[in-house]
């Protein structure tokens, strides 16, 4: 999925959205965060921790990962987590049965960020190309 499928830009009907998406504010700040989480990921593939790392992106409070990136003490509007995909079958977020399918369909690490952007309205993964945020 590519993350302007999620950011709802317009829609069927030409009426336009009621209000700004919140991944609108996620894409600026992936931009912001970009090399932060590439030298977050670069070390925990370098330290043998994982070759899938995850960056879990939210705007409340997560019990997920690691916190690296504190949205309210940086002034942004999104909080990141550094997790791998070895927590995330431990925890049961993904299913141990659907762990191949997830590393057949990761994208390169030195160029794409994983993120797992969780909203109120549920959650999904998005692969965003460094740079581009």
């Amino acid at each position: 999925m590519q993350p302007e499928e999620l950011l709802n830009e317009g829609n069927q009907d030409g009426r336009k959205p009621q209000q700004e998406s919140p991944l609108i504010s996620l894409e600026k700040d992936l931009k912001f965060f970009g090399e932060s989480i590439r030298e977050v990921a670069t070390e925990i593939r370098v330290e043998g921790l994982s070759e899938y790392p995850i960056f879990v992106a939210h705007q409340h409070e997560l019990a997920l990962g690691e916190l690296i990136l504190d949205r309210h003490d940086l002034g942004r509007s999104w909080s990141i987590h550094a997790s791998t995909l070895e927590e995330f079958v431990e925890r049961g977020v993904i299913k141990k049965e659907l762990k191949q399918r997830f590393e057949d369909n990761y994208k390169d690490p030195e160029k794409f960020i994983c993120v797992f952007v969780v909203t109120p309205e549920g959650a999904n993964f998005v692969f965003v190309p460094y740079g581009k945020g």
